[in-house]
């Protein structure tokens, strides 16, 4: 008997999805998105104020984006994210449509239905396709994973009330418990 086999969907699969509805697509794989919890929310505008402020204030290159902002990781039909927050620093892999290629910083805020894939399967894509740094912030742990891919893969886990050192800036730090 022959095993059913997964449809192995392409960004085409994600542009037909109905108004409204929201996916990511990793190596092929669907995976729906539910609509953002209310601490989430708040966790991911007040980061994406910081650090653009932080940015700003120093005339930096880098740009910061706020799901829902596409992220095509390889270049190629097969993925396609929309991290809670993106930051790029290469200007010319932003267009119209999105992000062509990995961003230098990504930070995904877990939702307590599905905690798993940012910590299993967007951790290793995102390892393998390129991104320097990536924070896993965990609102129900009140928890921060960072992971500085860029370096030796080495990871810290922080609290929210501790300040959480950005990998790829030097004199940024992020207390978490300071912004809510």
């Amino acid at each position: 008997m022959a095993l059913a086999q997964e449809k192995n969907h392409t960004i085409d699969d994600i542009y037909a999805l109905p108004d409204g509805q929201r996916a990511e697509l990793i190596d092929g794989q669907l995976y729906m998105m539910a609509p953002p919890i209310t601490i989430h929310q708040r966790i991911s505008g007040a980061l994406h104020a910081t650090i653009y402020q932080y940015i700003k204030s120093r005339k930096g290159s880098c740009e910061i984006f706020a799901a829902p902002f596409a992220v095509f990781l390889n270049k190629d039909n097969k993925n396609y994210v929309e991290p809670d927050i993106s930051v790029i620093c290469d200007k010319d892999k932003i267009d119209g449509r999105g992000c062509n290629g990995a961003p230098d910083w990504i930070i995904e805020i877990t939702s307590p239905s599905d905690p798993h894939r940012d910590y299993g399967i967007k951790l290793f894509k995102y390892r393998t396709s390129g991104v320097r740094e990536y924070w896993i912030v965990n609102p129900q742990l009140k928890s921060v994973m960072v992971y500085d891919l860029e370096n030796e893969e080495k990871s810290n886990q922080y609290t929210f009330d501790d300040n959480v050192p950005v990998c790829i800036y030097n004199d940024l730090n992020i207390r978490i418990s300071d912004l809510l």
